[in-house]
């Protein structure tokens, strides 16, 4: 079944229905107001953020079954999850190209996991369990305010359990169909001025079945997790807390060369990944008083991917004289190089271009043309970054609250084939947001962030917002607010080139060579620039138990850097843009004790210069949960998750989660039985990423003493 259609008057109803209902929270109860962090690194209630807030807790975490955290953000309305290279995700916030998500900041206990120099997010490949997940919070919008360029579109911060949380022994196995094998082990241990969180985690898979030709998909993974987290208190306003985590592990890719000279033969191996994932922080928290407190944290992260595979082409692919050629006009060797067969001279051009077209074709009639030629190509990459952050938070007075700090950050990117060595970046950043509570009702708020980074110069970008509280509970907003994205190395710096050694025959004098292919990025791109403005209302109906948010957008970004960006179509300018535009609403309501009801709906309509921003924009899509308790240790979780068209392609799932929870002395254990079965018919995202059976079943065991 398809989502209904997009609900323009939501907003309208929600605040007729909240009439009633609004009388009788002005006289609130002792219960506590829920409150985040991510929106601007003050805690706040839901009603007062000056944007929209997700918050997916332990209990969905659970119930969900997710065994990725890019399969929970279906949970986020607007989230547009897909797959690429295999079992590769690829997650954007309203969409924009299908193939990377360039323009969302992903934070692991505000520590971002953005790469540093290729500029993705290895979601497959983020170094936490889902076990380990307190909570997610996704601030949907643009953050740069609070977070630093890259936050474009939205803010996805993954909180840990603290150590205190965690005492006592944990255990879990999964398997399942599909080559699922994972496993889950964590220890946590408490002593008078701190704790310990001890785990080890590991995941395996065999990714989608079969290709668009029916082929083996090949795209299977493998990787084991270590994290270490602890927390000490040094004296009654002094505290520490650090983290360090690995990751091992390997990600099947399948050779998909294709050779540029008719008549090659394939003959190459497949590309397969082993990634290598360290990251350590350190945080020095000061709380100085109830109105002042501030922390010192430095991180250090290194991505390692090791990536070495044969491809085979011609001879005439390593000539000299065909490389110069593709320096001077890239176009015209192109063209020479995919139609040698048609030309008995060199095809129209400049002098230069014909006489080194000349030379060329000379070679491909000596045996270039049919001479297949063999060698390896080294495509890894390690990235590393270097981080270290103060920030101050004080109350001034009992209605102005003001967070301000500062970042410096050192980007560093190493790969012979992307870079021709390495480039390293450093990004200074001063950042402010100011909250004042003008009257019982009117909550005025106003941010900056001043960021200046070496490759790509400095921004300033601001937001403000109107949060009228009807009560403390029920808000109504009105945001606007920019955002700039800066262009990342690969897009702006990039130094393209194969080389390939141990060649089955020498090539020219040499048994190494350069494919004549080669790319250099601009050098001079400038930053995307992102408008946004939102009216929202959000609200928390206490005596029902119902959580209610929704929003209204209008968001543009200029200046926009598209695709494609391939080695041999290499087209990076700011020449693009895109608008989005539409309404998002989540519900979630704790009907009762045993019940709880969840809905998200997004409405997108998304136009743009250059259509492969399009292509990962499902105009209508959402959830929907019931989480139930039945008693006797017995629980259950229904989800439905739909999209009508991501990449032309629909997608629609329904996933039953059934657990039963069995007390063994002063231990726990809980047996859970998954199944997610698609309701289309259709390949996810790519034509090349089909399963042979719609439904997928799988098992865990869990204990916990």
């Amino acid at each position: 079944m398809y989502l209904g259609p997009p609900p323009r008057s939501y907003l309208v109803l929600a605040l007729l229905f909240s009439g009633p209902l609004l009388a009788d929270d002005l006289f609130l109860d002792s219960q506590p107001l829920p409150q985040v962090l991510t929106a601007t690194r003050l805690k706040q209630s839901a009603a007062a953020v000056p944007g929209s807030m997700t918050v997916i807790d332990s209990e969905l975490i659970k119930a969900s079954g997710a065994r990725d955290i890019a399969e929970l953000l279906r949970l986020v309305p607007g989230m547009m999850v897909g797959y690429t290279s295999g079992n590769q995700a690829a997650v954007n916030y309203h969409g924009t190209n299908a193939s990377d998500a360039r323009r969302m900041q992903v934070l692991i206990d505000g520590r971002s996991v953005y790469r540093a120099g290729l500029a993705t997010v290895d979601w497959s490949d983020i170094p936490v369990a889902m076990e380990d997940i307190e909570r997610i919070e996704v601030f949907r919008g643009p953050n740069t305010v609070s977070y630093g360029a890259n936050a474009l579109m939205a803010v996805v911060n993954i909180l840990t359990r603290s150590p205190a949380n965690s005492q006592g022994t944990r255990m879990k196995v999964t398997r399942g169909e599909r080559g699922i094998n994972d496993y889950y082990a964590s220890q946590g241990m408490g002593w008078e001025t701190g704790n310990l969180r001890l785990s080890v985690s590991g995941q395996q898979d065999d990714g989608f079945d079969t290709n668009e030709l029916g082929a083996d998909r090949r795209d299977s993974r493998r990787l084991n997790r270590f994290s270490l987290a602890v927390s000490q208190t040094l004296n009654q306003q002094q505290s520490i807390d650090w983290q360090f985590n690995a990751k091992e592990g390997s990600n099947q890719r399948p050779y998909t060369y294709k050779p540029v000279f008719d008549g090659i033969t394939e003959g190459g191996t497949n590309s397969d990944v082993t990634a290598k994932d360290y990251a350590g922080s350190l945080r020095w928290n000061f709380d100085f008083s109830p109105e002042h407190s501030l922390y010192i944290q430095g991180s250090a992260q290194q991505w390692d991917r090791r990536q070495i595979w044969k491809a085979c082409d011609a001879k005439v692919s390593f000539s000299p004289e065909l490389t110069q050629l593709w320096q001077l006009n890239s176009n015209y060797a192109e063209k020479l190089a995919r139609h040698m067969d048609n030309y008995t001279s060199a095809p129209p051009g400049s002098a230069a271009e014909q006489a080194l077209a000349n030379q060329v074709l000379d070679q491909w009639r000596n045996g270039g043309g049919k001479d297949s030629v063999c060698g390896n190509i080294d495509q890894s990459t390690r990235e590393s970054r270097y981080d270290l952050e103060l920030q101050d938070t004080l109350s001034l007075t009992d209605s102005l609250r003001l967070v301000s700090g500062m970042n410096y950050r050192y980007d560093r990117a190493d790969s012979d084939t992307y870079f021709n060595g390495t480039l390293d970046d450093n990004t200074w950043r001063l950042f402010g947001h100011l909250e004042w509570r003008a009257s019982e009702h009117w909550l005025l708020q106003g941010g900056a962030m001043f960021e200046d980074t070496r490759l790509s110069g400095n921004s300033l970008t601001p937001r403000v917002a109107v949060n009228y509280l009807i009560n403390p509970r029920h808000g109504l907003r009105a945001v606007y607010s920019e955002a700039i994205r800066s262009p990342d190395m690969f897009e702006n710096n990039v130094n393209w080139s194969y080389r390939v050694t141990n060649l089955s025959s020498p090539a020219y004098g040499q048994n190494s060579g350069q494919y004549f292919v080669k790319t250099r990025g601009p050098g001079n791109l400038d930053k995307e620039l992102m408008r946004s403005r939102e009216l929202g209302y959000n609200g928390f109906f206490a005596d029902i138990g119902l959580n209610v948010d929704v929003k209204l957008f209008y968001d543009e970004i200029t200046d926009m850097i598209s695709e494609p960006l391939r080695n041999n179509q290499y087209i990076a300018s700011n020449a693009n843009s895109s608008r989005f535009t539409g309404t998002e609403t989540q519900l979630d309501w704790r009907v009762n004790a045993a019940d709880r009801l969840r809905l998200t709906y997004a409405y997108v309509d998304a136009s743009a210069t250059n259509p492969l921003d399009q292509q990962q924009t499902a105009r209508n899509s959402g959830s929907a949960g019931w989480l139930r308790e039945w008693g006797q240790g017995w629980s259950s979780a229904l989800f439905y998750y739909g999209d009508d068209a991501l990449n032309q392609y629909r997608f629609e799932r329904v996933d039953m989660r059934v657990a039963k929870r069995i007390a063994l002395g002063k231990a726990n254990l809980e047996l859970a039985g998954m199944l997610q079965q698609r309701l289309d018919n259709q390949p996810t995202t790519w034509a090349d990423n089909n399963y042979d059976q719609r439904h997928v079943l799988y098992f865990s065991a869990e204990l916990e003493f």
